[in-house]
């Protein structure tokens, strides 16, 4: 009888131990999926695809349409460079955008030499860019008046100052000098130039060849 019941005593404890094994496995395992992924944090300049982050060169770019966009990316992969997108605190809307209504946003703002749309976002780093390449469409033969802001906005000093933009059919014009009067008369500015939206990193890296932003 005695050893009958240490029989059974002996069976209870291997079910309790196996028990309580299983349970702690089951907790290590919720512990882990339940583990918070790390906050991204969110940049004023961030590097481009292929960039190590420490770029002395930026590309600032506008875009309502993702055409600019789209350019600008290609830009910072050519220069290796760090992005920067502008963004409006209000944003522009297809309607903003119709070029057959003279009272529309976008008709009114390039018709007024001294609007100047307010920009949410800032690069908090300016100082560290030797270079800087501006992207933004043409909007009725200039840049939008939007880009006026961003000049205003900092000090380019010294800097080596570019610009290239998107259009449905204008060149450059005059609005890289326009957009030249409105910064540091010391910042270098090279030649700008249009160009179609889908031009690759390759072809846009024999123009800053050429111009001399890159060797």
């Amino acid at each position: 009888m005695k050893k009958l019941l240490g029989m059974a005593l002996s069976f209870i404890m291997l079910l309790s131990c196996t028990a309580c094994g299983n349970s702690a496995g089951s907790s290590s395992g919720a512990a882990g999926s339940d583990k918070a992924a790390p906050a991204k944090t969110e940049t004023s300049a961030a590097p481009a695809e292929g960039a190590a982050g420490n770029s002395r060169t930026l590309v600032v770019y506008f875009s309502c349409t993702g055409h600019t966009r789209t350019l600008a990316e290609a830009a910072a992969k050519a220069l290796q460079a760090d992005l920067f997108e502008i963004k409006p605190v209000q944003p522009y809307t297809g309607t903003d955008l119709n070029y057959n209504d003279k009272s529309t946003r976008a008709t009114v703002e390039q018709n007024d030499t001294s609007v100047r749309p307010q920009i949410q976002n800032k690069v908090e780093n300016i100082g560290k860019y030797d270079t800087i390449v501006l992207a933004y469409p043409i909007w009725w033969g200039q840049a939008p008046r939007i880009m006026d802001t961003f000049m205003e906005s900092y000090d380019f000093s010294g800097k080596t100052m570019a610009a290239i933009c998107t259009s449905g059919g204008s060149e450059i014009g005059s609005s890289d000098r326009d957009l030249a009067a409105l910064g540091s008369k010391s910042a270098q500015w090279k030649e700008g130039r249009q160009f179609a939206a889908g031009t690759s990193a390759d072809d846009l890296g024999k123009w800053f060849r050429q111009i001399g932003l890159l060797k």
